[in-house]
């Protein structure tokens, strides 16, 4: 049970950090500052949950 919680948890953690720099990645891309502004509001809660900080 305890390695499939384990498993569970890296799988979730896993996706958080594939969602972070997919938006990283189109914070680079774009030009507009709305929307860079709009990719760091989104961002944000991502990397405090990578950095377990929630």
């Amino acid at each position: 049970m305890v390695f499939l919680q384990m498993l569970i948890t890296v799988i979730y953690y896993c996706l958080i950090a594939y969602v972070a720099v997919i938006l990283i990645w189109n914070l680079v891309k774009t030009r507009q500052w709305q929307h860079e502004v709009l990719y760091a509001i989104v961002l944000l809660p991502f990397v405090l949950r990578l950095l377990r900080l929630k």
